[in-house]
């Protein structure tokens, strides 16, 4: 999954959905446009495509500093293979996780599978106030939307080790990284 962000042909999903240069888009209305991945951060899991061609119907976004706990928020994406799919929740914490690093997210009692990476977090009036990431203790974890605002602002991408390590619970309510490649 993936959210139209901005005017230019830009979408913003999660980087492990996208592991090479290149991907192909898929619209709701069924176009399939080819698109290069234009920023990557794998330590934030983000990354940008730019897609050429005609303008596509960007999202509205929203300030993730304005989201408050027990707010309604809605996922959406295509999990499991199911196109579309939305669940509602409520935001459960905002804020640094430990074990997680130091940078916000979200975290919501959506019901997230896999197919909901890099799909919108949304707020009640369907604006993305982030993008789902992963499931963290049965509740739904997004990147908060001014991060990534400050992620597409970045001229240069950060540089990686070349290991991409995903956070896992652990026994003993400890977090682990699973080595993905």
């Amino acid at each position: 999954s993936g959210v139209i962000w901005g005017d230019e042909g830009l979408v913003v999903t999660n980087a492990h959905v996208v592991r090479g240069s290149a991907a192909t888009v898929e619209l709701w209305d069924g176009r399939m446009l080819s698109a290069r991945v234009s920023k990557r951060d794998l330590g934030r899991d983000l990354a940008a495509l730019r897609v050429d061609g005609d303008p596509l119907p960007k999202a509205e976004i929203a300030d993730s500093g304005r989201l408050r706990v027990g707010e309604l928020v809605l996922a959406i994406g295509n999990p499991l293979g199911f196109t579309g799919a939305l669940t509602t929740g409520v935001v459960h914490s905002l804020g640094v996780i430990r074990g997680l690093g130091r940078e916000p997210w979200v975290l919501a009692d959506v019901r997230l599978a896999p197919g909901n990476s890099g799909g919108p977090l949304a707020d009640a009036c369907g604006r993305v106030v982030g993008i789902n990431t992963m499931i963290l203790h049965g509740l739904g974890l997004a990147i908060p939307s001014d991060r990534i605002a400050r992620f597409l602002k970045r001229d240069q991408q950060r540089h990686a080790l070349g290991v991409l390590v995903r956070p896992v619970p652990a026994p003993g309510s400890r977090m682990g990284l699973l080595i993905l490649e």
